[in-house]
């Protein structure tokens, strides 16, 4: 039985620690990209006769090329969220199963939404900036009790952010079109509309997939719906948000902050004025995991092909039918 671990060196050594790489030479024969970029040869080389292959970001789509090589190929496990670069249909038509890490990045993703909502709500980023210079007040404070907090987007991460507020005494609202009252209710929230959820919000943190339906859902019509002094989190997509409204936005002091871990496009310009809001609270894209935390990601794909093996049921497994509404 083998094994082919696609990432190359630049993105293999980041998310397969030497204990999980163990654990899957204990399955059986591994094959290791070597070499760094993911040439498509290089992946042909790797996967012949492979059972289960592994990729990350970076790796070549699951074409017929590469199928024809791995007759027995039974499941793709991707060390990374979306697999839209990765999976294809001649996959489906043939039996393949593919696996996604989405739900280990989605953790890291809520955690950080969480973090910036404290911060935000308690106004850390003025008041680090006040007792450098000589102040000492508690100006700005909102704590996380009798306060709204909206999400948009109920998918991993919103459902586990809901459940992270469970800790505080806040009233959480959320929007997805896609998600029943009931299945919200069980995770801590109230589903309410769009409009809903961002005229009431204190706190607004955005969950939603870059999809043609989200394209600028928070635009100079949301933002004048949101309350004066509210906190936009954007954990999610750059796109989901019109950068040149929230800057104007921004600018006039609508809201208290705007904490941004993504942008469109990534990094924003030198010149952004996002850069130069001081209620523009800008991280470079690390929600999902960073740094230790992307092995991880590894741990999770060795686990699914154990699972796979003892015939247990899989997690993270992303059908067909799913492709139109994910990430």
């Amino acid at each position: 039985m083998k094994i082919a671990l696609l990432p190359d060196q630049i993105v293999y050594p980041k998310i397969i620690r030497p204990k999980a790489e163990a654990g899957f030479r204990a399955l059986g024969e591994v094959a290791v990209n070597l070499t760094q970029g993911n040439e498509l040869e290089n992946a042909k080389a790797l996967i012949r006769g492979a059972s289960y292959a592994v990729t990350s970001w970076g790796s070549p789509a699951m074409t017929a090329e590469l199928l024809d090589l791995a007759p027995d190929l039974k499941l793709v496990a991707h060390a990374a969220g979306s697999v839209k670069s990765i999976v294809t249909e001649e996959m489906y038509r043939r039996g393949v199963r593919i696996v996604s890490a989405a739900q280990v990045l989605s953790t890291g993703v809520s955690e950080t939404a969480l973090g910036l909502t404290i911060a935000a709500a308690k106004n850390f980023f003025a008041l680090n900036e006040a007792v450098h210079a000589g102040g000492w007040g508690h100006e700005g404070v909102t704590e996380l009790y009798d306060i709204t907090v909206g999400i948009v987007g109920f998918g991993l991460a919103g459902k586990h952010y809901a459940e992270l507020l469970r800790a505080f005494d806040v009233e959480v609202i959320a929007y997805d079109p896609l998600v029943g009252a009931e299945a919200m209710a069980q995770a801590g929230a109230r589903k309410v509309e769009l409009e809903e959820v961002f005229a009431r919000s204190d706190v607004l943190s955005l969950h939603a997939p870059a999809l043609e339906s989200t394209y600028h859902m928070v635009n100079r019509k949301t933002l004048a719906a949101m309350k004066d002094g509210a906190v936009l989190i954007n954990t999610a997509r750059g796109s989901l948000v019109d950068e040149a409204a929230l800057v104007e936005a921004l600018s006039a002091g609508k809201l208290k902050y705007a904490c941004l871990d993504v942008t469109d496009p990534e990094p924003p310009a030198l010149d952004s004025p996002l850069r130069k809001l001081p209620n523009c609270i800008l991280t470079p894209h690390l929600a999902g995991q960073a740094n230790n935390g992307l092995r991880k990601l590894g741990d999770f794909c060795l686990e699914q092909i154990t699972r796979h093996l003892n015939g247990q049921p899989l997690a993270g497994e992303v059908r067909q039918e799913m492709l139109a509404t994910i990430a």
